[in-house]
């Protein structure tokens, strides 16, 4: 495996830490079901930021100035792509109506199971990175490939209705049409039922598992560390949720957004493509990654989509 700064230790501390900052949100912060307001949103993402950048500046005092960098620089390309994602889960939450009520649990529990399938992802990348040099060509190729298709317009699709595992749920596992308080099963004359909410969290799953194979490789391209590639990838995830709530009613404001994620994904996949003949140092590249988003969010501010007037 690749050169990590992550005893079994830190692994294990950061872990129990994390699970420990989610029952805190599930079973205190977050045990009544309700409307996540705008001002609750902001101080949850304020939390999560702030965790963030105390863990970076942690890891700069701690293991030096390039891991420092590493971390940081990692951290906005995730975080700028789950910003990103926030426009499927719109989308999903939109076409099986779910009640704002119930989006922070389907969130929850979506994002606890991202976590275990990127942990998964990224120390199986780790490993392959060791044994096989060449799959970072190939990891390279697809995130110019991935940031191509955005820029040209032809970023993935996604249409949760017609999700193929959500068919084949439908047949194996009785499902009923309603929600039921938030729950995603409920047992009905000694029979047990999946609610309406179980399938939308089965969606949400997948949905992730799909983006961690853009974002998985994308942070490999700043870090072989498994250790910061994890922590920067899981602090980004984490405030997803207090994210969503908080930008849902404006990302139709940030236009020119995929076009700066476009741009970094080309750009980080250019520099594992010719990093043994041109290589790239992390000061330069987390330069590149903030001027890029930047200034997408910049023009989105400057040039707000015109007001629909049909």
């Amino acid at each position: 495996m690749s050169e990590t700064v992550g005893t079994p230790l830190l692994w294990a501390g950061f872990t129990i830490f994390v699970l420990g900052m989610l029952a805190l949100d599930l079973l205190v912060f977050q045990k009544r079901e309700h409307v996540i307001k705008p001002k609750e949103a902001l101080a949850w993402s304020a939390g999560w930021v702030s965790l963030a950048l105390l863990f970076n500046v942690g890891v700069y005092h701690f293991f030096g100035a390039q891991r420092g960098l590493e971390f940081f620089t990692g951290y906005l390309i995730e975080l700028a792509l789950s910003v990103d994602n926030l426009f499927v889960f719109i989308l999903i939450f939109t076409t099986f109506h779910v009640r704002p009520a119930y989006q922070h649990r389907v969130l929850f529990w979506g994002i606890l199971g991202a976590q275990v399938m990127r942990a998964v992802f990224i120390l199986l990348g780790a490993v392959i990175l060791s044994a096989f040099h060449w799959v970072i060509f190939v990891f390279g190729g697809f995130l110019i490939f991935t940031g191509g298709k955005i820029l040209l317009g032809r970023g993935t699709e996604v249409h949760p209705e017609k999700n193929p595992i959500l068919k084949i749920f439908g047949k194996i596992v009785p499902t009923l049409p309603d929600f039921y308080g938030g729950r995603f099963t409920v047992k009905l004359d000694g029979k047990r039922y999946a609610t309406a909410l179980l399938p939308v969290l089965l969606v949400i799953e997948v949905t992730d598992l799909i983006f961690a194979i853009d974002s998985i490789p994308a942070i490999f391209g700043v870090t072989r560390d498994p250790f910061i590639v994890y922590t920067s990838n899981i602090f980004a995830i984490l405030g997803l949720r207090a994210l969503y709530f908080l930008l849902a009613s404006a990302m139709d404001r940030f236009r020119y957004l995929k076009v700066g994620l476009g741009l970094v994904l080309v750009f980080v996949g250019g520099k594992m493509v010719l990093a043994e003949w041109m290589p790239i140092s992390i000061e330069i590249s987390l330069a590149v990654v903030v001027v890029l988003l930047g200034g997408s969010v910049l023009a989105s501010v400057i040039r707000p989509p015109r007001p629909d007037n049909s």
